[in-house]
């Protein structure tokens, strides 16, 4: 099992309903392929640069664990549906978190 993050931009043409039926498909394909640490929605943003002659989307960011294989699946599911503008899958590295856990507890012990 690994860490990932990933996050999701959703056209933001969609009512609240489709919007957060489109994130419930995600959310329960993770569920049903491993776990979900947190969920962020940061909402609607204006893009950097239009997709698709839209200028507005809808951001998701979500942390999970899941076997290493299935990132690929969830990529490819973006890829073919309706309404995602762009997504990126990030793999966390666990050296780097458990390097800065210490720290923290280090300078909460010197205080």
């Amino acid at each position: 099992m690994a860490k990932y993050e990933t996050m999701l931009i959703t056209t933001a043409t969609l009512d609240e309903e489709a919007q957060a039926a489109l994130i419930g498909k995600f959310k329960s394909l993770i569920e049903a392929n491993g776990t979900i640490d947190s969920v962020d929605d940061w909402g609607k943003r204006r893009l950097a640069y239009p997709i698709n002659d839209e200028n507005d989307g809808v951001y998701t960011l979500i942390n999970f664990t899941s076997e290493t294989t299935f990132p690929a699946e969830l990529d490819r599911v973006y890829k073919i549906t309706d309404g995602v503008l762009r997504s990126l899958i990030i793999a966390k590295d666990e050296s780097k978190e458990a390097e800065k856990a210490p720290a923290k507890a280090e300078t909460t012990e010197a205080e």
